[in-house]
């Protein structure tokens, strides 16, 4: 009777003592799991976040270097267009009404031929 109620006790406690490691490692499992997913969760947000910041600051750059753009090409226009008018005044000026015309057309013929060369270049 002593041997059966010892195997028994035994046998009991080696029970408890799975359930228990059971019991633990479903118990880790479940927390690995979780945090795993935290992480995640937490690096896939990271991730957003520093895509959107790096997309904001790509378009402030691209937004402000055509703007760039379109003030020096209507700079470059208005300094051209201003030299054009001093060389037409000057040439009014420096030759008799009679060349007019082909001055005219000279002149008119160089603003088209910088024109180009700017929007080429």
């Amino acid at each position: 009777m002593v041997a059966v109620m010892v195997v028994m006790i035994v046998v009991t406690v080696v029970l408890m003592v799975v359930v228990i490691v059971v019991i633990i490692v479903l118990v880790l499992m479940v927390v690995m799991v979780v945090f795993v997913l935290v992480v995640m969760m937490v690096m896939v947000m990271v991730v957003f976040v520093v895509m959107v910041v790096v997309m904001e600051v790509v378009l402030m750059v691209v937004i402000v270097l055509v703007t760039l753009m379109v003030v020096m090409v209507v700079v470059m226009i208005v300094v051209v267009l201003m030299v054009a008018v001093v060389v037409i005044v000057l040439l009014m000026v420096a030759v008799e009404e009679v060349m007019m015309v082909e001055v005219m057309l000279v002149v008119m013929v160089l603003v088209m031929v910088i024109l180009v060369v700017m929007v080429v270049g």
